[in-house]
């Protein structure tokens, strides 16, 4: 798949979900009867791999949940694709705060494998969260954590040099795995690189370092970590 490469494609019409969402990943502990209303409301859409899923500018109406598959968020370049700022994967919220507070994406995503996703539209949503609270605090505590992540990524960037922000990047996706020492990369290592704001060239160099000083071994997409507490403690966690 070649992102760079333009996107002719016409997006799939939406249709109401015919089955029952992963709501417990994107929201917590929900009541049944506020899962069923979801579930009424969402609309399913497929979308291509390397097919457009929305563009920044475009008009945002719908809270997206990425309920299968990969997508990269970021900014398209001119004859260099999307650079990629996060990858998403399913289950998760692809688009949760833009269209609460504006009407026009902010960035371009574009599927990197086939997606399927659940669309919410933001008028209806508003009118059910207000007869809803206890839906309406679920929805509150998944903004709060999009926040969160958001603050938290600003400050490593900011405060942290490539090397501790790579490691601190290791440390996450090494989190909730049964094998906890091996790490098999799903992502491209551009993209990688784009979301830890530095070059591809830059990555590879602070890979080797890390494998130098003895924290990581590895070659190609498979990460294995010798040293989990001295990769903690360069990322600063």
């Amino acid at each position: 798949m070649n992102l760079a490469d333009p996107v002719t494609e016409a997006a799939p019409a939406r249709s109401r979900a015919a089955i029952r969402l992963p709501w417990p990943a994107l929201l917590g502990s929900l009541a049944s009867d506020d899962a069923q209303a979801l579930d009424a409301m969402a609309q399913s859409r497929s979308v291509a791999e390397g097919a457009q899923v929305f563009s920044r500018g475009e008009p945002s109406q719908h809270l997206i949940a990425l309920v299968d598959g990969q997508a990269a968020c970021g900014w398209s370049q001119p004859a260099r694709g999307l650079a990629a700022e996060r990858i998403v994967h399913g289950p998760a919220w692809l688009l949760l705060a833009r269209p609460f507070a504006d009407n026009r994406h902010g960035c371009d995503a574009v599927a990197q494998t086939r997606l399927q996703l659940a669309e919410l539209p933001v008028e209806p949503l508003r009118a059910l969260l207000l007869r809803r609270p206890m839906l309406a605090l679920r929805f509150v505590d998944a903004l709060a954590r999009e926040v969160g992540w958001l603050g938290e990524r600003m400050h490593e960037l900011m405060h942290k040099d490539a090397g501790a922000r790579l490691a601190a990047w290791l440390c996450t996706q090494l989190q909730g795995r049964h094998a906890q020492d091996v790490l098999r990369l799903a992502e491209r290592k551009r993209d990688i690189a784009s979301q830890l704001g530095m070059t591809p060239e830059t990555l590879s160099r602070m890979m080797r370092n890390l494998s130098e000083r003895g924290l990581i071994a590895g070659s190609g997409y498979t990460v294995r970590v010798l040293d989990p507490g001295g990769l903690q403690g360069l990322a600063g966690v």
